[in-house]
């Protein structure tokens, strides 16, 4: 039978059912994801989002027998109405309607008593509270968050025995013995093999550290996984897939509870921690919406309405990415571009102050010890050539290439572990991949590292006070040319440099397709940063010796002067970061943005501009998707994406349910059906809502009824009056239908019935219905000729039609 087939797989209505509803807290139901190891045929209901039957405490009761009254339940509003079943989407216009209401009603009271007007601005005042706290809550766990990875990143290498505290930079800091030249190395600081073996020399002491690096990255690893696992499956990966979805309307239980904040924070540190190609940046967006959905139970105003929630939801994400790179705007851009589906000014303007709230925080706790907020600080003192836009638009094709590729292998390897034996072993699974990027890691210095200092080091201008091979040119100490900056002839330590830098790439490449995805937190911005500012450096070291060895071409002599040192490979290694992490996200204005906030390069926009346009252009030629879309539609949510446009010539009568030949569309009479006729639906059907209509002649529609709602509804009647029994006539009108003598006392739903659901005709164009769809975020759609109800047409219906327009398995949606 054709109708909404429902997220929830009702096995039948029972008495006793509506306990289920108040089982458990409603942010703490840990069900899994696709592609975790929990079982999703478990779809019994969940309960509400705010909790409130555990505020009533009446429904503890088994009814009130001096109540012979009929129960007027506009009157009496049922504890439960209202709320969503986990993995269903929202209701965007009922949401928004209702705190249209209680905006009206608080504002009509305020006129009545001062205690009145005091609520009113104290409700009016809370969005702006609320958005303070989860600024300072975000920016405290992403300080934690960085000073604590970086002690454990330095822990594989040593540590230091003038304070078990202090990571290797900070240790040598303290220390009066060391040597400008020498200044990561310092007698409080002892690797490994100093401490077993008391020599640092040799070839057993490189095995014992060797050994340690291993080992330290082997047993991290492990602690992340297991804890993911055991306490919240929901806390693997980036987030910003299911971080969409959920913005979009769709509800995931569990996802956005304190056991996935606790233990996502304590397992990125652990995850950033063991070398794995992984960032931190792309999960503390979860982190900062796990704040942020967590603070709004402080709140009625947001706990009890689902649009609401997710306006705030939008902020605590820019505030995520703003303590994440240290870049604020950047961060309110990267929420309205990639990330937020309903995004209004007001919530423009509280995503500003999250963001502003949540980098002052990151910047009082300082937790790089540079006074600076962003990651990667630069100063470039050569301004860019006209000419050097054709090596940038180079550095943007590689970036699109490079994200369509890391996009087509990464999908590949997520869907065979989702269907294949592999995805039944992650902890196996992320201690090959560990020791294998381990094993291969520590001989190479650039990949022994953490990919947040190789990034910083290849962003790097080299000075005179530089120590890195990078910086190995001949003559640069040569400062005898009139004040000029001198030439820079390649040393040795700059070919060795680029051989490594070279295996880096590869090896940071082949292992990130591998790593993303796995059951462990796993962010994508930093190893893709990484994979083009590689890129980008040694194609700007390949320029600047091309433009010393050959200063007199035509292309170098009208700029580049000899004597001059007019290229900057850190510019290019910016640029090709910038390209490479445009071409996996997509992601165009927030990127250049959050690139010159996070390297303070603000004269360096148009290379970005440029990089990121090319990048986008070529990737999308290769495939529309972007990595997170990607996963969404791997893990089959109803994510209908804005940016898309739908051009078939379809209708609305060939998508909607009933097809033809099809049994009738099953609905409601708004007089005429009993309890019992009702319960028997119930139980036949899955569906997760019902048409109401005048009667099964006319087909008049009248409403809509959402499954929940009914059971809730019937079973507190049952509880609550006296009287309603299976023959009991439930009616949806303003007045009881006439009814003979001595019959049981009816039943009056009509305050949970959709007086104005969205209806469409039968040969409306799929190309309307779609952006309807879009801009109103609707559930589901009704199928009317003539004013006579013909069918229905859900978000999934839509998602699935999208998917058989464009050749793809419509059975991969897999929720409401």
């Amino acid at each position: 039978m054709a109708m909404w087939q429902g997220a929830m797989d009702n096995r039948g209505f029972q008495q006793g059912s509506f306990n289920s509803f108040r089982s458990s807290s409603s942010d703490e139901d840990l069900m899994d994801i696709p592609g975790t190891a929990m079982d999703f045929s478990m779809r019994d209901d969940v309960p509400p989002l705010d909790g409130e039957i555990e505020e009533d405490k009446s429904y503890n009761g088994g009814g009130i027998g001096s109540s012979n009254r009929m129960m007027d339940f506009l009157e009496e509003p049922i504890p439960g109405v209202g709320t969503y079943d986990d993995f269903n989407t929202i209701d965007w216009v009922r949401e928004k309607s209702r705190d249209r209401d209680r905006h009206r009603e608080i504002t009509n009271k305020s006129k009545e008593s001062t205690w009145a007007l005091i609520h009113s601005v104290s409700d009016a005042f809370s969005g702006w509270l609320l958005m303070l706290l989860i600024g300072l809550l975000s920016g405290s766990l992403a300080g934690l968050i960085d000073i604590s990875a970086h002690w454990m990143t330095d822990l594989k290498e040593g540590i230091c025995t003038g304070g078990l505290w202090f990571n290797h930079e900070h240790c040598c800091w303290n220390s009066e013995h060391v040597t400008f030249e020498d200044r990561d190395k310092c007698p409080e600081w002892n690797s490994w093999s100093q401490l077993i073996i008391s020599t640092d020399e040799g070839a057993f002491a490189y095995i014992v550290n060797y050994f340690m690096y291993v080992l330290w990255a082997l047993l991290f690893a492990f602690l992340a996984v297991s804890l993911v696992k055991v306490f919240a499956p929901y806390a693997c990966g980036s987030g910003i897939p299911e971080i969409k979805t959920i913005l979009s309307g769709f509800i995931i239980r569990g996802y956005l509870g304190k056991w996935t904040l606790i233990i996502k924070t304590i397992t990125l540190v652990l995850a950033v921690s063991s070398g794995l190609s992984l960032g931190k940046e792309g999960p503390l967006v979860h982190v900062a919406c796990c704040c942020g959905n967590i603070l709004c139970h402080c709140f009625n105003k947001y706990r009890k309405n689902e649009a609401k929630r997710r306006e705030v939801l939008s902020a605590a994400a820019a505030a995520g990415v703003s303590v994440a790179f240290g870049a604020p705007i950047g961060g309110v851009l990267f929420s309205l571009e990639e990330v937020s589906y309903y995004f209004p000014l007001k919530t423009l303007w509280r995503s500003f102050f999250a963001a502003l709230v949540a980098a002052f925080t990151l910047r009082s706790i300082n937790p790089f010890g540079n006074s600076r907020l962003v990651l990667f600080y630069v100063e470039f003192h050569t301004p860019w050539h006209l000419f050097e836009l054709v090596p940038f638009i180079l550095l943007g094709i590689f970036g699109g290439l490079w994200g369509a590729l890391f996009i087509r292998t990464n999908i590949a390897w997520c869907r065979k572990r989702k269907t294949t034996q592999l995805g039944k072993y992650p902890v196996v699974e992320v201690l090959v991949v560990t020791a294998i990027t381990a094993i291969l890691a520590f001989p190479n210095e650039y990949t022994r590292m953490s990919t947040s200092e190789l990034i910083s080091e290849l962003f790097n201008d080299c000075g005179l006070l530089d120590s890195s091979k990078l910086c190995d040119y001949e003559n640069r100490f040569n400062t005898s040319k009139g004040g000029e900056l001198p030439d820079r002839p390649a040393g040795v330590g700059v070919y060795s440099a680029m051989w490594q830098l070279a295996l880096t790439l590869i090896l940071k490449i082949i292992i990130t397709i591998f790593t993303f995805g796995m059951k462990i937190p796993s962010g994508l911005f930093i190893p893709s940063m990484a994979v083009g500012a590689i890129a980008g450096r040694l194609l700007g070291v390949g320029m600047e010796q091309l433009a010393y060895y050959h200063h007199d071409w035509a292309i170098f002599n009208s700029w580049c002067s000899q004597g001059a040192d007019c290229i900057t490979p850190g510019l290019y290694a910016m640029v090709g970061a910038a390209a490479c992490l445009g071409g996996v996200t997509r992601m165009t204005v927030s990127l250049v943005v959050i690139m010159f906030e996070l390297t303070g390069g603000l004269e360096y926009i148009v290379p970005l501009m440029a990089a990121a346009m090319t990048s986008k252009w070529v990737a999308d030629a290769l495939g529309r998707e972007g990595i997170y879309d990607a996963h969404i539609r791997l893990n089959g949510y109803p994510f209908l994406e804005a940016k898309e446009e739908f051009a078939h010539k379809t209708l609305a009568m060939d998508v909607m349910k009933p097809r033809r030949n099809d049994p009738l569309l099953t609905v409601l009479t708004q007089d005429s059906m009993t309890v019992e006729d009702v319960e028997s639906i119930i139980t036949e059907t899955t569906y997760s809502g019902f048409p109401v209509v005048v009667s099964r002649e006319s087909q008049r529609l009248v409403g809509f009824v959402l499954r929940r709602d009914l059971i809730i509804s019937i079973e507190n009647a049952r509880k609550k009056q006296d009287g309603v029994v299976s023959t009991s006539v439930i009616y949806f009108t303003e007045h009881s239908p006439p009814m003979p003598p001595y019959t049981p006392p009816t039943l009056k739903l009509r305050n949970i019935l959709d007086l104005s659901p969205f209806t469409v005709t039968d040969l409306t164009p799929m190309e309307i219905v779609v952006d309807i769809f879009r801009k109103l975020g609707l559930r589901q759609c009704l199928v009317t000729h003539n004013g006579r109800l013909l069918g229905i047409i859900t978000k999934k219906d839509v998602l699935k039609h999208i998917a058989q327009m464009a050749n793809q398995d419509p059975d991969s949606i897999l929720f409401n």
